[in-house]
């Protein structure tokens, strides 16, 4: 044990529940209750974290993985004491007012387990996720914190089957547009409805969960192989089992999440994120990761890195295969040794296994021979990363596109604007929307959705009537990690802060550039000075958590954090 943590854990064990001290007495008693002996307190408690719930096939086999955490936990030496906070599901609230809770539910999460951790003394945490949002939750809450922790990913989804072929949760979604268009029937889109989602598990595709939890084993707060093990698979449970063991090293060893959450860290997550072209959302849920283990992360770093990793994996949304097929050509770690071989990963971050990356991938073997979920580096799908930051007199502090599988790489056309992702909705199904328009949707930021709603449904409603890329779709709200097309999302600052988009007229010529990394609309400095002068942002939604959220919130170029002005 390193002087550093022996202290730690001596500190503990005077300061807490293990002390000997009559005033102490009453701790006792209470733990007594729930299973405690005289062994027990002299034991570290080890907390296991499970977001799990019945709301989400993402999240309802995760009691049994904290079962085999709190196994592995017990095992290893530690008391493990298992707890749990909320999830939502994105893809069920999708379209409906209730996606305004969905980024919300990140900092809710956050803040539940960061404050069971405080409250109740525990030496170390097992966090267990498989969602979109209590992924990120689960890092931030892991970082606040700060006690030796380790990120479990609940696991991908096996595909479903329709007409011989794989499908998942977006071709539902992309459906209800083919049916709009006319290409397919009811009792068509009622077949893919009843096949998409066979089991438990976080969507698929390199949609926001599976980024995520690629983005967290990169980051090293994951043992080896966790974002890749499918959810309902023996190694899953091997998985979990073995966190609960590996926590109570951590402990022993004294490393800590600030050991591991380093500048450098975060730029591996991204290159894997980049590589394997992941979800938008990434760029705002590492920047609020980031934030919470104090580490100097900005959007313009994105960008830095999307230059120099090309993209390589072949995967939905844009691409053909999913996580499961990742899976059984080598899974995440493959495709990490793979990019440290060609300098691309720092190999001397630390991990949650107690090594490096670089000691971790000398024991992977890497990627299946014959494979082709992933590209070689000398052919790739493209050269440089799909995620990139967008800048211009409309995005000031930066917007984010995802351009993997998009042939168009500039569109310049007439701003169709709504205010509401409803009326834009309408009019995209009754047909008002033309080849060549930009579709802005705007007052759905972090601030003035309130909570930065998801497009999901009418990105797809354009996809599946042949418009994903004559269309163009501008947003200060945010774009799930299963939306592709010509989709810029995250434009900062929102329009609720007055940001440039909320003086976009009806007409305004637009340009998205994704070469030049530019998104401008055709109006000067003078003309939107005097807009300027006739603008008022609606008042801010002030009831409950979305209140809370929408008066605290920071813009998404920031990570859509509500702790910054403490820092």
């Amino acid at each position: 044990m390193s002087t550093e943590g022996k202290n730690k854990k001596d500190l503990r064990i005077k300061s807490n529940v293990y002390t000997e001290s009559d005033v102490k007495a009453p701790n006792r008693a209470m733990l007594r209750a729930v299973g405690f002996t005289d062994e027990s307190f002299t034991k570290p408690q080890i907390g296991i974290a499970s977001t799990w719930a019945e709301v989400t096939p993402c999240n309802i086999h995760l009691n049994d993985l904290a079962v085999e955490a709190k196994s592995g936990a017990g095992a290893a030496g530690g008391v493990p004491l298992q707890f749990n906070t909320i999830t939502v599901s994105d893809g069920i609230s999708m379209g409906t007012q209730g996606m305004r809770y969905s980024l919300p539910s990140r900092d809710l999460i956050a803040d539940s387990i960061e404050t069971v951790v405080g409250a109740e003394n525990l030496d170390a945490l097992v966090a267990i996720g498989a969602c979109d949002k209590n992924i990120p939750g689960c890092a931030i809450a892991i970082a606040n914190a700060d006690v030796p922790a380790i990120f479990v990913y609940g696991g991908t989804i096996a595909p479903g089957q329709h007409r011989g072929k794989d499908i998942d949760l977006v071709s539902v979604f992309e459906g209800v547009g083919k049916l709009n268009a006319g290409d397919i029937d009811e009792a068509e889109l009622n077949q893919i409805e009843c096949n998409a989602c066979p089991g438990a598990g976080a969507c698929g595709g390199m949609y926001t969960a599976n980024t995520m939890a690629a983005a967290m084993e990169a980051l090293g707060l994951s043992l080896p192989g966790s974002a890749s093990n499918p959810a309902e698979s023996e190694d899953k449970y091997k998985d979990v089992k073995a966190a609960g063991e590996a926590v109570y090293n951590l402990l022993e060893a004294g490393i800590y999440p600030k050991d591991i959450m380093t500048k450098e860290a975060f730029e591996n997550a991204i290159t894997v994120v980049m590589a394997l072209g992941g979800s938008t959302n990434a760029t705002m849920h590492l920047l609020a990761i980031a934030h919470a283990a104090e580490v100097d992360l900005t959007i313009d770093d994105f960008n830095r890195i999307q230059e120099k990793v090309p993209h390589l994996a072949d995967l939905k949304p844009s691409g053909r295969y999913v996580m499961q097929d990742l899976y059984k050509a080598g899974g995440v770690q493959g495709v990490m040794k793979m990019l440290h071989e060609a300098g691309y990963l720092n190999g001397e971050c630390m991990t949650v296994t107690g090594k490096t990356i670089a000691e971790n991938l000398a024991q992977v073997e890497g990627l299946k021979a014959g494979q082709d979920v992933i590209m070689p580096l000398d052919a790739p799908k493209r050269a440089d990363g799909p995620l990139i930051v967008l800048k211009g007199n409309l995005s000031p502090s930066g917007a984010v596109a995802k351009v993997s599988g998009v042939k168009v790489a500039r569109h310049e056309g007439p701003a169709r604007v709504f205010n509401n992702e409803k009326d834009a909705s309408d009019a995209v199904l009754n047909n008002k929307i033309n080849e060549g328009d930009v579709l802005v949707i705007r007052y759905v930021g972090p601030k003035g959705g309130p909570g930065m709603p998801e497009m999901l449904s009418i990105s797809s409603l354009l996809v599946g009537k042949g418009l994903g890329e004559k269309v163009a779709l501008l947003t200060d709200g945010r774009f799930s990690g299963g939306t592709h097309g010509l989709v810029v999302g995250h434009i900062a600052p929102e329009a609720q802060s007055g940001g440039p988009i909320a003086l976009l007229h009806e007409g305004d010529l637009v340009t998205i550039d994704s070469t030049k990394k530019e998104i401008s609309c055709a109006v000067s400095e003078e003309e939107m000075s005097e807009r300027r002068k006739g603008f008022s942002a609606p008042p801010l939604y002030r009831k409950g958590v979305l209140g809370k959220y929408a008066h605290n919130v920071t813009c998404a170029s920031k990570g859509a954090v509500t702790d910054y002005l403490s820092r």
